[in-house]
């Protein structure tokens, strides 16, 4: 059936008969075309001589009946902070409605009662809609690592003629139908720039090109129709793209881009108040003014409460590289720029917030973080100063460094100690077991590495070297350079009473140095060309456990989702190459012979 008479028979199955020059005009076409699609309709049986849709046309129709639809609610949309740290966004009330119960309350209004919802971050909080809205739910484990064709490609078996639906865009009228022709992409005009995903297409309105950033076009926005033969040709290739690693970062609309010459699909042109997603909440506060002053949000709450501000006074928040361990973003009171740090979920495993505050104390009476603030020891969320146009620390700048290495010793002369002790080994000791937990501990020469790891720990423990407060994850990102060529040490998550060589270690551990240059860096902190014998060993050993535990800590991290990179091999030959060494030192001094 062609385009213009499956328009004529589902308009005809839905309303009276209008004209044939209301057809004409409707279609944009001449009134003899009209005619002779009329009459071919009449011819097939399609539709009789009152101009209604008979049970032929009906059965016509059937193959452009849309199944189902699926709505993408598993991601963590981590640009909408700080409201997406505390719920889901397609849970936000936006003008008196949740966003996804609006949506789903459209879908079944146009008839479309088969609705699958996946879920993943807070999936809990979507557990109701089950029992409110008759709607399936499937869970996607692999949210917080890849990106959306893992929600695809969980629920392949049911994409046939299905909506594409993202839990979060609002609809200002029911943008859902029953029946659709062929595949298409939602899409809006931007006057002027926009970095959206902007599209080219032929006379026949296929789309032909994507480019991410333009100016004065036609962009993606909203929901996607995936025809049954767009699906099949879409998940075949979106199955085989996905066996490679880095192809699961990307978003489906991006793997489509790859193959646009084999795959049809068209645009569907909107008003501008037609379709709206909110990628920040000032965009929110214009759309729905009721957030300008009353966000629902614990986070806000905390910062109206530290500055003795309204709501509204927070402004332009923009939210800053995801941590390992952390949520953060930066925001505007009073003409000034601030960072809030949201605590990671499952952090509390492994990282003491109340020794965390004891040292940030420490260190803001030292002057070596003046961003801090405040922190709440009980929560753990802290809001800092924002460093404009910052720079982290060059590992081969020997301003850098030497600044790096005379904040460490401010912090390990500081008289005081920490209640809190951050004993390295027993931190080890906790990653291991919880690898083992979950299988990853068991390649070929871990529990020989893990071995070498316990004998340098004798080895150093018995040096008896007094023990000081410690920074703990002393490596270049914590070490700020603002305009002035200020160095700041930041993020204080790991510290505590503890052996200095743990800062050594790390900071040598996290850097490219050889044999030599991680020497020269001892001797650089000692401030001596000449360390005794017990510097040496003792430090070298503390490169050995620094590697081995932020190895083990690594795995864990990757574990849970968050790539670390070419960090775990790092790691990893240090731990072997280090450990080896230092056992090699004691034994020489054992055997009473020179370590030179």
């Amino acid at each position: 059936m062609k385009k213009n008479e499956f328009e004529i028979l589902y308009y005809l199955l839905n309303h009276e008969p209008i004209t044939q020059r209301a057809w004409a005009d409707k279609l944009q076409i001449s009134l003899g075309s009209v005619n002779k699609l009329m009459n071919r309709l009449k011819e097939a049986g399609y539709v009789g001589g009152d101009g209604r849709v008979t049970i032929s046309g009906k059965a016509a129709l059937k193959p452009y009946k849309v199944d189902n639809a699926v709505i993408m609610a598993a991601g963590m949309s981590s640009r909408f902070a700080p409201l997406s740290f505390e719920k889901p966004k397609g849970l936000l009330r936006v003008k008196g409605d949740i966003l996804i119960e609006r949506q789903i309350e459209q879908l079944l209004e146009a008839g479309i009662k088969d609705i699958i919802v996946v879920i993943g971050y807070r999936k809990e909080m979507f557990f109701y809609l089950e029992e409110k809205y008759g709607v399936k739910l499937v869970v996607n484990e692999d949210y917080y690592k890849y990106n959306n064709p893992s929600t695809l490609l969980k629920v392949k078996e049911s994409i046939g003629n299905t909506y594409i639906c993202s839990s979060d865009d609002y609809f200002t009228e029911n943008v859902f139908e029953p029946y659709v022709y062929d595949s298409y992409y939602a899409v809006k005009y931007a006057d002027g720039p926009t970095d959206e995903y902007c599209v080219s297409f032929d006379g026949a309105d296929r789309i032909n090109k994507v480019v991410i950033g333009g100016k004065d076009r036609w962009y993606m926005l909203g929901h996607v129709y995936f025809s049954k033969d767009f699906s099949r040709k879409f998940l075949s290739v979106l199955e085989c793209e996905y066996q490679e690693e880095e192809n699961r970062k990307l978003l489906w609309e991006q793997i489509y881009m790859k193959h646009i010459k084999e795959l049809d699909m068209y645009v569907r042109r909107y008003e501008e108040t037609d379709i709206f997603e909110f990628d920040s909440l000032d965009e929110l506060r214009f759309f729905d003014p009721h957030y300008v002053s009353n966000t629902d949000s614990k986070i806000i709450k905390n910062i109206c409460d530290y500055f003795e501000c309204d709501e509204h006074e927070i402004h332009d928040i923009v939210p800053l590289k995801q941590g390992m361990t952390n949520l953060s973003f930066r925001f505007t009171l009073r003409d000034r720029k601030y960072v809030y740090r949201h605590p990671g979920v499952g952090t509390e495993e492994y990282i003491n917030r109340k020794s965390e505050e004891v040292s940030m104390q420490v260190a803001k009476q030292l002057h070596l973080d003046d961003t801090f603030l405040y922190m709440d020891k009980e929560e753990g969320w802290k809001i800092s100063s924002y460093l404009e146009n910052a720079r982290t620390l060059d590992y081969h700048n020997d301003e850098d460094v030497s600044q790096a290495l005379g904040l460490m010793r401010t912090l390990h002369q500081y008289p005081g100690r920490s209640e809190y002790v951050f004993e390295l080994q027993e931190k080890i000791e906790e990653f291991v077991r919880l690898l083992r937990q979950d299988g990853r501990g068991m390649f070929e020469d871990f529990n020989w590495l893990y071995e070498k790891i316990q004998v340098v720990y004798e080895l150093v423990r018995q040096d008896a070297v007094p023990t000081c407060i410690c920074h703990g994850d002393c490596f270049e990102p914590n070490f700020l350079v603002d305009e002035g060529g200020k160095m700041y040490l930041i993020d204080w998550e790991y510290s505590g009473t503890a052996d200095a060589g743990v800062d050594l270690g790390t900071f040598i551990c996290c850097s490219d140095y050889s044999y030599e240059e991680a020497l020269s860096i001892l001797r650089k902190y000692y401030e001596s060309p000449d360390m005794t014998e017990l510097q040496l060993r003792h430090a070298l050993g503390y490169v050995a456990l620094a590697s081995f535990y932020w190895f083990v800590w690594a795995i864990y991290q990757e574990c849970n989702g968050n790539v670390v990179g070419e960090y775990l091999l790092i790691w990893y030959k240090y731990s072997k190459k280090y450990a080896q060494k230092v056992i090699e030192l004691y034994k020489e001094e054992a055997d009473g012979t020179s370590i030179n």
